[in-house]
């Protein structure tokens, strides 16, 4: 009894500690008396805690306010600096790894291009990713920021977010941790996360978190940018291939380890074009940078063999132009994605679809009209009413910004404590 006493304490503490320490760090600077108003916990508990968690580093001090009468109220916010976080991006055109301070502010980043004579020369038939190549690249991009930043940064890491293309798993049993399932990258169960432990030569108090780069976009503009303050959304990653992040009250659906986000291997048009994944008609074989640029080649374009990003701004300029050729083949895109984008009104309701991903936030400005069309058009009236279609506001920099947020979430979910 004794000890289920002492649990019950130790967990309604850590989760004084979560709700101060979240709120702070979404809403702060806040005296201590908003702090009680807000969370409503009394003020001898927000004293208490809030000396703890100043004890242990994670608050800081930042001015103060008058109040009405009375001394004036100290200020707290969340500490920036009492750590690190480090975000990947593993695409299908680049690496990109960036080191952030807790709130999220840029310190260092380093980028590795795919697709250049090294990953040709271990994938020489140009189809899919070399784990090893891309092991390479993220342990040398993670020393690299942490060597720019300084000594102190490897001794402040909270820990490494990855997102990667494909299925996340995770086998408790197996020892693999985070197993990525990706039929367009040509990987089939790899044990990213044990890979990326063995090469990356972090203190094992370190965690490395592997998800879908779409969920990790999708947490980065929930928490920050075009999905702030949406408890339904979707957040729809638009590059190489589609993806999704699907926002239900809140939290998106499926958690880290999900594959709920693979909406462009949804079903478009039964027997139609061939998709990546070895499907027909998948939504990704029409929407998507790869098969969109395999569309205007067919349509007799001259499509820049300089890579995907080039391309796809090859074929805006074209459009704006007035091609006459691109202007339908983009006016056709638009119709197929507003009709995917009604897929998920119908099925999820959402109050707000964000279009996020390099070529959503390259194509996005020029589609949007016509993808708001096309999505009314075909979504039922009443669901369709209430969803909005936005641009992501974070840029190409939301997939490494959301990756790094699921180290931080454990910090916030915990009370700052270990977990």
């Amino acid at each position: 009894m004794g000890e289920t006493k002492r649990r019950t304490v130790r967990d309604l503490r850590r989760a004084n500690r979560a709700a101060l320490l979240r709120h702070l760090y979404f809403h702060g600077p806040l005296s201590r008396h908003e702090l009680g108003l807000a969370t409503g916990l009394s003020s001898g508990t927000v004293s208490t805690v809030t000396s703890g968690l100043l004890a242990d580093g994670l608050l800081c001090e930042a001015g103060s306010v008058d109040s009405d009468g009375g001394r004036p109220r100290t200020l707290l916010r969340v500490d920036p600096s009492c750590h690190r976080l480090i975000g990947v991006d593993v695409g299908e055109t680049r690496v990109r790894v960036e080191l952030f301070d807790l709130a999220l502010t840029e310190l260092a980043r380093v980028e590795y291009p795919l697709g250049g004579e090294e990953a040709a020369a271990r994938a020489p038939h140009g189809a899919g990713h070399d784990v090893e190549l891309i092991v390479q690249y993220v342990r040398d991009g993670i020393a690299t920021v942490l060597k720019a930043a300084g000594a102190p940064a490897e001794l402040l890491l909270l820990g490494v977010g990855v997102g990667v293309p494909g299925v996340v798993s995770r086998d408790q049993d197996s020892g693999l941790g985070a197993v990525v399932h990706g039929q367009t990258t040509g990987w089939d169960a790899v044990p990213l996360e044990r890979l990326l432990r063995g090469a990356a030569g972090l203190p094992d108090r370190v965690p490395i978190h592997v998800a879908n780069g779409a969920r990790t976009c999708g947490q980065a503009e929930l928490w920050f940018g075009a999905g702030r303050g949406a408890r339904d959304a979707v957040i729809a990653l638009l590059g190489s291939g589609v993806g999704a992040c699907i926002v239900t009250d809140g939290v998106p659906y499926g958690g880290a380890n999900s594959g709920a986000g693979e909406w462009g291997h949804t079903t478009l048009s039964v027997g139609g074009r061939l998709c990546r994944c070895g499907a027909r008609g998948c939504l990704e074989a029409y929407v998507g940078a790869v098969a969109l640029l395999e569309r205007w080649r067919e349509a007799g374009g001259d499509v820049p063999a300089t890579g995907q990003e080039a391309g796809i701004a090859a074929l805006l300029a074209a459009a704006r132009a007035g091609d006459p050729r691109v202007v339908a083949l983009l006016d056709e895109t638009a119709e197929y994605l507003g009709a995917g984008i009604a897929d998920l009104v119908n099925l999820f309701n959402p109050e707000r679809i964000v279009l996020g991903g390099w070529m959503g936030l390259l194509l996005g400005p020029y589609l949007l009209p016509a993808v708001r069309e096309a999505a009314g058009a075909y979504a039922l009236r009443h669901p369709a009413a209430r969803a909005t279609i936005e641009m992501g506001l974070l840029g190409p920099d939301a997939v490494t910004v959301g990756a790094a947020t699921l180290p931080l979430a454990g910090l916030l979910d915990h009370g700052g404590t270990s977990w």
